[in-house]
């Protein structure tokens, strides 16, 4: 597998590879804000967790890897997030089906755990470019890629039947390697004005 499924520990946060011993802990999270109410979000209901993460273990045989997001602060399960698409070849991976508890927005888990994830794919692994993809109105969500310091390439338009039966238009972004060093840099110093 050209992405080694295994842990990436940071100073605020762990990544573990998911596993079904998360599943209690990651229902626990999700109920922490319900952002499985939000209809352009991806994120499961807490009875769908176990499932989910089910799906996940499972596509890791394809070469994606999952985590669970560990506060490293209280030591708790906060959310979960993964790499997906992942292209060995052509060195290149998405990040993404990511969500966290409410209680962790505005903190340096979400900063640290893309800091982690970027610098595994392009230091380690030698990507060419990391993908980011988000529903059309999911301005949350594309505040957040953009604050990262990826770059929008453009929608696809009706891209996706979502389960309600409306068509997704999926906002596409990526850092391509040449930009890895500034990006890095710009993580490092959103996390810096945290201590």
């Amino acid at each position: 597998m050209w992405i080694k499924n295994q842990a990436l520990d940071g100073n605020y946060v762990r990544l573990e590879p998911l596993m079904m011993l998360h599943v209690s802990a990651l229902q626990e999270a999700v109920k922490d804000g319900e952002y499985w109410r939000l209809w352009y979000a991806s994120v499961p209901k807490p009875d769908d967790i176990s499932d989910y993460v089910a799906k996940a273990i499972e596509q890791a045989k394809q070469g994606e890897v999952a985590y669970a997001v560990i506060d490293k602060r209280i030591n708790t399960v906060v959310g979960t997030t993964r790499y997906y698409n992942v292209d060995g070849p052509n060195k290149r991976a998405a990040i993404g089906y990511t969500w966290y508890a409410n209680s962790v927005r505005r903190s340096p888990i979400n900063t640290e755990s893309k800091l982690l994830l970027l610098s595994n794919l392009f230091e380690s692994c030698n990507a060419v470019a990391v993908e980011f993809n988000t529903h059309f109105f999911n301005q949350t969500s594309r505040a957040a890629i953009e604050r990262l310091g990826a770059k929008l390439d453009g929608i696809l338009r009706a891209h996706k039947i979502m389960k309600d039966g409306s068509l997704r238009d999926t906002a596409v972004y990526s850092i391509i390697a040449s930009e890895w060093p500034t990006v890095r840099n710009n993580l490092e110093y959103k996390l810096y004005e945290h201590v």
